[in-house]
């Protein structure tokens, strides 16, 4: 498993690092899910410190938990403790879905934008219908099953997951939650 770990304007000792390698490794051994890698990310917010958190599992899934504490140690803690609850909660679920799973998800390359909101109170219309693009990242859309994009869409408590259909030749669907708290899924069909 590759770790990456680091902190935002603060030096991460070699004892700390460990810490969190064993830590995770222990979590994660536990549950069904070979762990392909984590980003574990410190940093300091007034006398708090703040860990971020995401690991991602070879099913598919994205642990994820941010965790706070007034020394270093704590806050990671606290963020391990979360994404134990959250693996702890999905079990059995994970079990069932993917104990035949033998190779990991596969991930396809997206672009992805963050748009600019538009003035509510301006009430003239627009040059233009192009939004202004503020940034640009690369992300990933996993091929899943829908039961599986359902889990990891609440493990990230996410209110949307847009993946690629393993039982219907890689389509593009998109699963959501819903105002009634049910959950959406649009799977787009060619007739």
């Amino acid at each position: 498993m590759q770790y990456q770990i680091s902190g935002k304007q603060i030096d991460i000792g070699e004892a700390l690092q460990t810490h969190v390698r064993t830590e995770i490794d222990a979590m994660i051994a536990k549950y069904p899910g070979r762990p392909t890698d984590a980003l574990v990310v410190f940093s300091k917010d007034g006398h708090e410190f703040i860990c971020e958190s995401v690991v991602h599992l070879s099913t598919g899934l994205t642990v994820q938990a941010r965790g706070r504490g007034t020394e270093i140690y704590g806050s990671f803690d606290s963020a391990a403790e979360k994404m134990d609850k959250q693996l702890r909660r999905y079990k059995r679920r994970l079990k069932d879905h993917h104990k035949d799973r033998s190779q990991p998800v596969e991930l396809s390359g997206a672009s992805s934008y963050i748009l600019a909101a538009s003035d509510s109170e301006e009430m003239d219309e627009p040059d233009s219908l192009a939004p202004m693009i503020i940034a640009e990242m690369e992300t990933k859309i996993p091929r899943l099953s829908v039961g599986e994009a359902v889990m990891q869409m609440e493990l990230a408590g996410a209110p949307v997951l847009v993946f690629r259909n393993e039982k219907q030749s890689a389509e593009v669907n998109i699963v959501y939650r819903r105002e009634d708290g049910n959950i959406g899924w649009i799977d787009p069909k060619t007739v």
